[in-house]
């Protein structure tokens, strides 16, 4: 008996001590942590931006994204100015916040400091409970990875080991997303070395890595069948990029807008599109299921 009572103490203190402390491990393994999956379906219609705020610019941007029903919306990262409660309510709630229950989110750079305040509380409202730092779902044959550029991510890491797990079985229908890219001709911010262990992790396994991060447009050449693509054009500003780097098939700097991506089992369709409606590039990828 007293042996069975100090065990029981010993886990009292130690469920005790870990109140308020975040999980080794996030969630996102199963439906309790994880977003609302999309509907099963062969078919999905997915938009992607990020580095929005409450700006007419912004408005347009998502009035453009609710002229096709998404099936999700990938919001890349960054509520202006720095991601608190108070961002959330005045650059976010208005406009892409109107669609939160369809959208997929991933921190930036500017929402990460003040997660606590802004960002998870924001989007428990979705999970019912602290969001998970990342995540995957499912739909229309493909695996969506929503990734934390924001949170360590070394080799060794909850996370990176969390995501080779994720990419262990054969085949390459997968679209990873998270905030800053790891290769990027932008003249602001450029490569961010330290996401390599991300990149490197889904290069080869996954057909599309979608980032924001860049206040700009751009489809830059695949890697290993890996095609890079930024999506930071929702509504602050512009980031020029250096049309001259080799690695770039396409660039805009001067258009808000989105990235469209049309989903099927074993091939995908994407397009840049410019707030008002005009499309500025598209191209296609195929996958192995």
């Amino acid at each position: 008996m007293r042996r069975a009572a100090a065990a029981g103490a010993f886990a009292l203190a130690l469920a005790l001590a870990g109140c308020g402390k975040r999980d080794p491990v996030p969630a996102g393994k199963g439906p309790a942590g994880a977003f609302p999956a999309p509907p099963r379906s062969d078919a999905a219609t997915i938009w992607a931006v990020g580095d929005g705020d409450g700006s007419p610019a912004s408005r347009r941007v998502v009035g453009l994204m609710d002229r096709t029903r998404p099936t999700r919306v990938l919001y890349l990262g960054d509520v202006y100015e720095s991601g608190t409660a108070a961002d959330f309510r005045s650059n976010f709630t208005g406009t892409f916040g109107a669609r939160k229950r369809r959208t997929l989110p991933t921190p930036g750079n500017h929402d990460w400091p003040n997660h606590a305040e802004g960002y998870d509380p924001y989007w428990a409202t979705v999970t019912g409970r602290r969001p998970p730092s990342f995540y995957a779902v499912h739909t229309a044959g493909w695996q969506l990875l929503s990734l934390n550029s924001e949170e360590p991510l070394g080799p060794g890491s909850a996370q990176v080991r969390w995501l080779r797990s994720r990419l262990s079985g054969q085949g390459t229908c997968r679209l990873a997303f998270w905030h800053r890219p790891r290769y990027s001709a932008g003249q602001r911010h450029g490569d961010q070395p330290d996401v390599a262990p991300l990149w490197n992790a889904v290069r080869g396994r996954a057909a599309l890595v979608v980032n924001g991060h860049e206040h700009d447009m751009q489809q830059l050449r695949p890697q290993a069948g890996t095609t890079p693509l930024v999506s930071g054009a929702g509504g602050r500003g512009h980031y020029s990029v250096d049309r001259q780097d080799r690695r770039v098939a396409w660039a805009n700097d001067r258009d808000y807008g989105a990235l469209r991506v049309d989903l099927r089992p074993g091939s995908a369709r994407f397009a840049f599109v410019a707030a008002g409606g005009r499309e500025l590039r598209r191209g296609s990828v195929a996958c192995r299921r």
